[in-house]
């Protein structure tokens, strides 16, 4: 995962010659410099690439790295969990872990069911905690964290399957945990940026729950080579291109899976009928074209949606937001979304 190697380190299924894009070498003086500073604590310890590391040990260092920090306290957190389901609804021996984080305790306040990221591979309660703690505490919403099955082991639509199951049970119970069941929105960073779209879009063709507004903060879209800035950002930081295509093969249970609007949202005949959306993208993202793409067809089916591009922060800086002013002013907008929703 370094910072800077320019073409050192180009994907070798990049034909590409370069002459197309600027590097991210070439743009380093751009990033801002808390996030950099904040990217060079993590590359200081030398970690390879997530593809590189493979499944076990990329989660082991994801959760020994990226689950401490700096979180706001939160007036009461539940862990419990929900019978979860087959692909045909039937009642399934797995559970679905969820941690509930209650700004008032006592007090029925709006929901946001949140998807962490970790490339459908990675990703705990715990990675996401932080973000998790500051947007009960600033939204007033009571934040619903899911950890739903991961790949390879489970690959789509398992953990698609488990998201939508922990949505439609805070529809019919939400009332249990102090949750407005009529008040849910959704959430998720990277591939819980996916998760949260396509609950979104299963909600509507399928008469789910009423979904008031979706928060995608750098999503996957697209299970895709073709956007610019895979290109771009190919080097990182943080994320590489290498690491979004290892993630699709990982995820997908064969390539007719890419044009599944369930695993590419971006791919969905339609938009249209689509919950308001928030959608936050980075300019050192590899990502970063798949976020904004999504933003532009929403729009152009009527839905509202704002997209706040933060041209100088990496992948992932959201999770930063304790030693980076730019990422907590972006959450600040992002729980103002939620609080002002209704």
């Amino acid at each position: 995962m370094a910072l800077f190697d320019g073409d050192s380190r180009r994907d070798p299924e990049d034909d590409s010659n370069g002459s197309s894009a600027i590097g991210v070498a070439d743009r380093a003086a751009d990033l801002d410099p808390k996030a950099h500073a904040a990217v060079a604590e993590v590359e200081r310890l030398g970690l390879p690439e997530w593809s590189a590391l493979g499944v076990e040990s990329a989660r082991q260092v994801e959760d020994e790295v990226f689950s401490a920090g700096d979180a706001p306290e939160v007036a009461r957190v539940t862990n419990f969990a929900i019978d979860g389901e087959s692909g045909d609804g039937a009642a399934s021996a797995h559970e679905i872990p969820l941690r509930i984080y209650h700004p008032e305790p006592g007090e029925t306040r709006p929901a946001l069911v949140f998807f962490h990221g970790g490339l459908w591979a990675m990703g705990t309660l715990d990675s996401i905690d932080g973000v998790c703690r500051r947007l009960a505490v600033r939204s007033g919403r009571v934040v619903v964290s899911v950890d739903y099955r991961l790949a390879p082991e489970h690959p789509f639509p398992a953990g698609l399957d488990d998201c939508v199951r922990a949505v439609e049970w805070l529809a019919e119970r939400g009332a249990s945990v102090g949750a407005d069941p009529d008040r849910v929105a959704v959430a998720g960073t990277s591939a819980g940026g996916n998760l949260a779209a396509a609950v979104s879009l299963h909600a509507r063709e399928f008469d789910g729950p009423t979904i008031e507004r979706q928060v995608l903060l750098y999503p996957m879209t697209d299970c895709s080579a073709d956007h610019d800035s895979l290109r771009e950002n190919a080097d990182g930081p943080l994320l590489t291109r290498r690491d979004v295509l290892w993630a699709h093969d990982t995820y997908l249970r064969n390539p007719v899976d890419r044009y599944n609007p369930f695993a590419a949202p971006l791919r969905a005949d339609s938009h249209a009928d689509l919950p308001p959306a928030h959608v936050v993208t980075a300019g050192f993202d590899p990502l970063r074209d798949e976020g904004a793409a999504y933003a532009s067809v929403l729009d152009a089916a009527g839905v509202e949606a704002v997209h706040d591009h933060e041209a100088a922060m990496p992948h992932g800086f959201l999770s930063l937001a304790a030693d980076v002013d730019a990422a907590d002013a972006a959450l600040d907008r992002v729980a103002d979304a939620l609080e002002n929703e209704g």
